[in-house]
Formats: C-alpha cells, structure tokens, sequence
C-alpha cells in the first residue's frame, strides 16, 4: 500500500493492522495534511455484510464529536478498497505508557476522567464501545484519545430498527458471541449475553486499575484461568498492587 493514492490520499507509512483493519499514515493532498487511514483487509474485503459494517463504523465515529474521541474526515472506495481516514493522532498507546510501570496518581485522574468523559458522550448518543481497552486509548499532548470503535453497536432501544454496528466475518452481536478482548471483558460479555453501557463501565474499572498499579486487574495463565478469575475473585487492592504509599498512609 505504501506509496499508492487512495482517491485523494496518498499513503505515506503502515502504524499498524489486526483482523479487521489495516492502518497507514497517508497526506491528504487537497487539504495538504497528514491523516490516518483504515482499510479493510483483502481477505474480507469483498464481504458485502463486512462493508457494511465498515460502513456503520464510519456512521458510529462521525455522530461522536468530543475532544477526547478521534475524528472521522472522511469516508471513501477505491478500486476495491474500502477505506475511512481518521484524524492523525500523535502519541503513545495507553499499553506503551504502561511498559514501564503505572501511569502517576496526577496523570490516572487525568486520562482516567477524559476517558470516562468520552464514554460518556458515547452512551449518551447510544452507541457501547464494547473493547475498551488500553490499546484503544492513545495517550497524546492534549491528553487522552478514546480509538477504534471497530466492535460498536448501538444500545438496544426496543425499537426494529436497532443497528449493530460491530465489523467482523461473523454475526458479532448473536447470541452466545463472545466480542472484545478478553482481559477486560465484563462477565455478560464472556457469557455470550446481551451488554449494555455498564459493560464499557466494568471494561473501563480494568482500564483504570491497570494505570494505578501497572497491573491488570484480572489474569491468568491459561484462557480458562483468566475466564475463571474475571467471573469468580476480585482484583487485588491498589494499595497491594506494587504502587509506593506515601508516608503520610
């Protein structure tokens, strides 16, 4: 992709791919800035249901205006690919701030209240994140900015016209489905059954535990033991967890 023009952007480097989605720096050259863009991978890409919800995820990023929520430009095809560019966001991911231990009290409070500040507006408009986690929290100069609302769904309303807008190959909001990253997934979740906004609250608990300590709050050797120790035991205490007491505790 490297050096090819996606319509009016022309890519620039690779910031990083998974299952769903391959990202790159690209420049606009219209508006001669440099964004970000995420393409569909080629394995998948010619899945109308998967486009679809490619373009749900577009239609989910842009109803989201909030400082501390990346910002969708644009959308577009082109010969094929499938593609949405992002606002370019500068910085590290949350999981490469925590590399060297936790985040200061000062900083958690920070990140912590603009992260809940974005939920926030999330749930408000309706829509569940449904992998917060801190891969998808880049830490930049302005703060903290909420990424990737790849497995979003709309908030069951009781009305037909509900939207599920997760991207996968698979009916992701089915019954039984398990959708998210398993460390930081609420015990319905793990389940197969039905989340709602207090999901991303739990998803959230563990974000925050594992900036205060630097350890997360739930884990295990195996798949098995990490499912076993999110549904029955409680994290350890942060005042345990490897963070030095002040001397005045």
């Amino acid at each position: 992709m490297i050096g090819r023009t996606l319509g009016n952007y022309e890519i620039l480097g690779e910031l990083g791919r998974g299952g769903m989605g391959e990202v790159y720096r690209a420049r606009d050259t219209r508006l001669q800035r440099e964004v970000a863009i995420k393409v569909l991978p080629k394995d998948i890409a010619q899945d109308p249901e998967v486009q679809q919800r490619f373009s749900r995820e577009a239609q989910t990023i842009s109803s989201l205006n909030h400082p501390h929520i990346c910002v969708l430009h644009d959308v577009g095809e082109h010969e094929g690919i499938h593609y949405l560019v992002m606002e370019l966001v500068d910085g590290l991911t949350l999981t490469q701030a925590l590399e060297k231990g936790p985040l200061p009290i000062a900083d958690t409070l920070k990140y912590g209240a603009q992260i809940s500040d974005a939920l926030d507006r999330a749930h408000r408009a309706g829509v569940i994140h449904r992998d917060l986690k801190p891969g998808n929290v880049m830490i930049t100069k302005s703060g903290a900015k909420l990424m990737d609302f790849g497995l979003a769904r709309a908030a069951r309303t009781g009305t037909p016209g509900d939207a599920t807008v997760a991207m996968s190959q698979e009916a992701l909001t089915a019954e039984g489905t398990i959708v998210g990253t398993y460390q930081y997934m609420a015990p319905e979740q793990l389940e197969g059954k039905e989340v709602d906004q207090r999901s991303d609250l739990w998803a959230l608990g563990c974000v925050l535990h594992e900036m205060a300590t630097g350890a997360r709050a739930f884990d295990g050797a195996t798949q098995a033991s990490l499912i076993g120790s999110i549904m029955h035991a409680e994290p350890a205490p942060v005042i345990n967890s490897g963070r030095r007491r002040c001397m005045c505790c």
